[in-house]
């Protein structure tokens, strides 16, 4: 990846963000004029990863404040608001879409803006503010994250939480990107990630290009590799976490969890406080997406089931809290129990606003 190109970004009035869907084999830069392009190109996983898809929906209502003809600030409001209910169905899982939409909401609906053109400079600003926090807070994250990797570390990494999946550095790979810059020595294997094979085609690219030691195994070889191999933690990311730590990510991560409570191997999800809903109880209550069963059943062009068996295509499973060792956010790492300290976690910064 070019070092200095951002996930997504606002250039001359257009949103731009890497086609992810050609990598490894094509680095490509694509833009949109629209916020229903937008929409579809968090849909379409054009753009993925829950911080990504936050700053994506914040660029998607700035563009659609430019877009709009309205002349009042009455008029662009209204505008406004039925962009944020058509980018809220783009995908159901990810928190960090909801959480930027409303935080971009906020600024809609803040008073007394002297006119529609001062409202849409208004968007414009909180949606680079967002992105250029999601930087800073990943920084925060990967160093926190970083004092819980030994010296000599064997990692397994699921999906792709790099700076592909936020608007740069990373969560649970901006992790191993701080203890790799620290000079520690690292081995990481990464789970291939079926069906979009994000960590085959993302992550394994990003850690190439950093010059990280690795290796691709299938989903189903993780276990093997803990008895045999040893690994010393698994880092994953989170699309949701639950008020009591039971956290919602990319299908597999359930299985990879269970695999390292059975083999002692501590299990780390790595997010931003953003990805933290406390409004849901507990995991079982997070809407889980089901993608088109040809996800499954093709791979680039190519049926690899017979015509005629269905398939399911779950994107993401519920990892319950019981299976994680600890939580590493940009305020820290938070561990059992989960309910009480995430409540603690979120009064703090409230008392803080």
């Amino acid at each position: 990846m070019i070092e200095e190109t951002r996930t997504v970004f606002w250039e001359n009035g257009q949103v731009c963000m890497i086609e992810q869907r050609l990598l490894p084999h094509e680095f490509k830069i694509v833009r949109y004029d629209t916020y229903q392009e937008v929409g579809d190109a968090i849909t379409t996983m054009v753009v993925r990863g829950a911080p990504a898809i936050g700053a994506a929906a914040g660029f998607g209502m700035a563009i659609a404040a430019f877009n709009s003809q309205a002349t009042t600030v009455e008029g662009l409001q209204a505008d406004l608001k039925t962009a944020k209910d058509f980018l809220a169905k783009a995908r159901p899982t990810a928190v960090n879409l909801f959480w930027g939409l409303e935080r971009m909401m906020r600024v809609v609906e803040k008073p007394g803006w002297a006119s529609a053109d001062a409202l849409r400079q208004g968007m414009l600003a909180e949606a680079q503010k967002i992105a250029d926090e999601d930087i800073e807070i990943n920084k925060r994250m990967g160093a926190n994250g970083a004092a819980l990797v030994p010296q000599k570390a064997t990692i397994i990494h699921h999906c792709n939480t790099g700076s592909l999946a936020t608007v740069g550095w990373g969560t649970a790979l901006g992790v191993v990107r701080s203890a790799f810059e620290q000079g520690k020595d690292l081995f990481v294997l990464v789970d291939e990630t079926r069906p979009r094979l994000q960590g085959a085609r993302l992550t394994a690219w990003e850690l190439k290009n950093m010059g990280v030691k690795h290796m691709v195994i299938a989903d189903g070889a993780s276990g093997h590799y803990m008895r045999r191999r040893g690994v010393d933690l698994c880092l994953v990311g989170a699309d949701r976490i639950a008020a009591n730590g039971d956290t919602t990510n990319k299908i597999g991560t359930y299985n990879l969890a269970v695999l390292a409570h059975e083999n002692h191997v501590p299990f780390y999800v790595v997010a931003p406080y953003s990805t933290i809903d406390m409004s849901i109880l507990h995991g079982d209550l997070i809407e889980i997406e089901e993608r088109e069963q040809e996800e499954v059943t093709v791979i680039q062009g190519q049926r690899i089931a017979p015509e005629g068996s269905p398939a399911g295509n779950p994107a993401f499973d519920v990892t319950p809290n019981y299976l994680i060792s600890g939580i590493v956010t940009e305020y820290g790492v938070i561990r059992q129990p989960f309910a009480v300290n995430l409540a603690k976690l979120a009064a703090e910064i409230k008392g803080k606003a």
